[in-house]
């Protein structure tokens, strides 16, 4: 069955974006993960009802045999970037990147992207920029400076 074939015309109707679907096993439980998005954010009356849209939608197609929880939700503030738009829409936004690239083994860096191009994404880093291939990329997701987010909300740490 195409899973995101079936869960992301639902999602986009509602109006928001499709992040990523997986159906997995947790603790002996199958689960349904949807993750959706929205420009400055999904709130929770419009991930509820795609939640209950996809539901009836995965009960009208017998989506699967036997019981299982289905979970929509955000990718939330540190969300994992996958493929090139991902990176295009997070320009300017720091990142943390790791790579496992043949020659240089895994390595962990962090940076502003600066530019999002095809094949690779280019990052200001403390040691200057550095252009990664996505290839080469084994995770990459937005970081947030949980101390500078705290200072401009007035908080204390």
């Amino acid at each position: 069955m195409d899973l995101e074939g079936l869960v992301r015309p639902v999602v986009e109707a509602a109006g928001l974006e499709f992040v990523e679907v997986a159906f997995l096993r947790e603790g002996g439980a199958k689960v349904l993960r949807v993750t959706v998005d929205r420009e400055g954010g999904a709130d929770l009356d419009s991930i509820a009802l795609v939640s209950q849209r996809l539901g009836r939608r995965l009960d009208l197609e017998r989506f699967a045999p036997g019981p299982y929880s289905l979970e929509v939700s955000s990718p939330g503030l540190e969300r994992p970037l996958r493929d090139p738009r991902d990176f295009a829409k997070r320009v300017g936004e720091r990142v943390k990147v790791k790579t496992d690239g043949p020659e240089d083994g895994p390595r962990t860096f962090s940076g502003t992207i600066v530019a999002a191009g095809i094949d690779k994404v280019v990052i200001a880093t403390d040691a200057g920029e550095r252009s990664v291939a996505y290839g080469d990329m084994a995770s990459a997701r937005t970081i947030v400076d949980w101390e500078a987010e705290l200072k401009a909300k007035g908080g204390k740490r």
